[in-house]
C-alpha cells in the first residue's frame, strides 16, 4: 500500500468532520471572538476552509513563500465558506491520490520573504502542517460554537449535543 493510499482515508474522514463544523458557523457572528487576542469566528472558519489547499500546494510545489503582500481571506457568507472548502478539499483529494511515494518523500519548505521557516518531507508536512494544524483549529472552532450556544457535532464520537 502506498503512502497516499494510507493517508487518503484519514484525509477524507477529517474533511467530512471539518465540513460538519463549518456548516454550523453562523454568518451573523462572523466578527465575534471569545477574546481580544482570538481570531474572529469568520476568519477562523475561513482559515480552516482554506487549509485543504495547502495539501495541494504541498504535493505540487517545492515550497511556499509567503510575502508581505499576503492578506488572509475571510468568507462573506456560509455558502462561500462551504463552496471554497468543498473545492479545496476535492482538489486536495485528487492531488493526494495522484502522489507517488517518491513525491511524498520529497522535501517541501515554507518560506517567508525568502527566508526558510521550516522544511520536511511532504508526507510529514501533510500530517503536521495541514491535517494536525486543521484539527487544532477545528478544536478552537468547536469551542467558539459551544460559547455561542450552537450545537457541536460529534468529531471523534458523539458530542454532548448529539446523543449516542
Amino acid at each position: 500500500m502506498t503512502l497516499a493510499e494510507r493517508l487518503a482515508p484519514e484525509f477524507q474522514k477529517e474533511m467530512k468532520t471539518t465540513r460538519k463544523l463549518l456548516e454550523r458557523v453562523p454568518v451573523d457572528k462572523f466578527t465575534w471572538a471569545p477574546h481580544e487576542r482570538s481570531m474572529p469566528l469568520g476568519r477562523l472558519a475561513s482559515h480552516i476552509a482554506e487549509m485543504p489547499s495547502w495539501l495541494t500546494g504541498t504535493v505540487q510545489l517545492e515550497f511556499m513563500d509567503i510575502d508581505a503582500s499576503y492578506r488572509p481571506w475571510t468568507a462573506a457568507s456560509r455558502d462561500e465558506l462551504l463552496s471554497k472548502f468543498d473545492a479545496y478539499a476535492a482538489e486536495a483529494g485528487k492531488a493526494l491520490t495522484g502522489a507517488s511515494d517518491e513525491d511524498l518523500d520529497k522535501r517541501w519548505a515554507l518560506r517567508m520573504g525568502g527566508q526558510e521557516l521550516f522544511a520536511a518531507p511532504r508526507e510529514e508536512v501533510i500530517r503536521t502542517w495541514v491535517l494536525n494544524h486543521m484539527i487544532h483549529h477545528r478544536g478552537q472552532l468547536s469551542v467558539y460554537l459551544r460559547l455561542l450556544e450552537i450545537p457541536v457535532p460529534g468529531i471523534y464520537g458523539a458530542s454532548a449535543d448529539e446523543a449516542p
